[in-house]
């Protein structure tokens, strides 16, 4: 059966969409409510930092309860609390009652339920989709990620300018849309036939699940190598917007230059299905993180504020084909009852130090400027480039299952 004929997966598909554009919409809409309610800056990055603070903490427990419980009843449970987390918010604004400790409760209490949505989401796939099918799968879990990305912030803010609380009433729709797309999917609760894992205790299983991981030679390389991907990716932000200020660049200049990154994240979530197929995933990795690495220090060229638009494009063109690839090899390679464990150790250990990416970002850019920062990202990145290259677990590696034996 084809993608187009399976009804479980579109249904997912359709909710995700939805429920991704509302999350990128209040992305924009919560620290300009912040804003407008406090005046700080500081106070809207605490916000923003305890959903992502307490997303990480609850990741690998959330992972082992996931392969512990019914995951249809997981999944549909995580999208609940988030459908009344997101009306309790609205409340508040519209009441006045949008205290900096609300928001920053409500931000744990969502951070907490993307951490259950996130591997219950993929073991979702899994259930439904074919094998031979995950890739393209994950190539349009990835165009709509992108065109949420996209469409979110503006939408959010024209909201936002029609009423505070309109984004979030917006976003509470979005996620109940969601859960009645999941309930109507009827996403298995195990894969047919698998009995579930046996409980041994909450250290032990997550344990497993990253000794597992770490004798994979060539997956455990590809989740570091992503792990310095998020890094680098995360840091180099501030150093551009740093360049394009030097260069004389205005708002409006710095906001259609980073458009480029949403622009071709979409188009190459599009082309990802065939891009995917002309490389094996470790010999994409490697082609992946040199342009990367050639991007950034193509960014610092003396072409005034518009040029890195050129090289901003070009990567982003090529970053949802690794992220289509590497999730298609961990859906299909990882064992059903260690999905959720797997999965939410493979993100502490790819987003482990995206904390740390502002900080790096601002503190180069501080030191050197704007463009040797972007050097000095992009210099770093080639050179694990060509640490992968030199690694023949990497460049050998694919979801065959003879290649990720321990």
């Amino acid at each position: 059966m084809s993608l187009r004929r399976n009804k479980q997966f579109r249904l997912l598909w359709i909710g995700g969409a939805i429920s991704q554009l509302g999350t990128d919409m209040t992305r924009i809409a919560m620290p300009m409510l912040v804003l407008a309610l406090t005046g700080s800056p500081g106070l809207a990055g605490v916000v923003a930092g305890a959903k992502a603070a307490a997303m990480i903490v609850a990741q690998m427990p959330a992972g082992v309860w996931v392969d512990r419980w019914d995951r249809r009843r997981t999944l549909l449970g995580a999208q609940a609390v988030q459908v009344l987390a997101a009306a309790v918010l609205a409340g508040a604004v519209l009441a006045g009652e949008a205290h900096v400790w609300v928001l920053v409760v409500l931000a744990v209490v969502d951070g907490v339920c993307v951490a259950f949505v996130g591997p219950a989401w993929d073991t979702a796939i899994r259930g439904v989709v074919a094998p031979e099918q995950l890739r393209s799968a994950y190539a349009q879990e990835e165009s709509r990620r992108h065109a949420a990305a996209l469409a979110g912030p503006p939408v959010g803010g024209f909201l936002y300018g029609l009423g505070q609380a309109v984004p979030f009433v917006v976003d509470g729709l979005s996620y109940l849309v969601a859960l009645v797309a999941t309930l109507f999917a009827r996403v298995p609760r195990r894969a047919q036939g698998s009995p579930g894992p046996v409980k041994k205790g909450m250290r032990r299983e997550a344990g497993e699940a990253v000794g597992w991981v770490w004798r994979r030679r060539g997956l455990r390389e590809i989740f570091l190598i992503a792990m310095m991907l998020n890094l680098l990716g995360g840091a180099f932000l501030i150093p551009l917007v740093v360049l394009i200020g030097e260069r004389g660049g205005d708002a409006l200049n710095t906001g259609t230059v980073f458009a480029a990154m949403g622009i071709g994240g979409l188009a190459g979530a599009l082309l990802s299905g065939w891009l995917g197929r002309l490389l094996a995933a470790g010999k994409l990795a490697i082609v992946f993180t040199t342009v990367f690495g050639g991007a950034i220090v193509a960014m610092a060229l003396p072409f005034g504020p518009w040029w890195p638009m050129v090289p901003l494009l070009l990567f982003s063109l090529t970053t949802p084909t690794f992220n289509v690839v590497v999730s298609a090899v961990v859906s299909r390679l990882v064992p059903e009852d260690m999905l959720g464990r797997v999965g939410a150790a493979l993100t502490l250990v790819s987003r482990g130090l995206n904390p740390l990416a502002p900080v790096l970002g601002g503190s180069l850019a501080a030191a050197f400027g704007g463009a040797w920062a972007l050097v000095g990202i992009g210099g770093i990145m080639l050179v694990v480039a060509g640490v992968a290259a030199a690694s023949k677990d990497v460049r050998t590696f694919s979801d065959e299952p003879d290649q990720i034996t321990a």
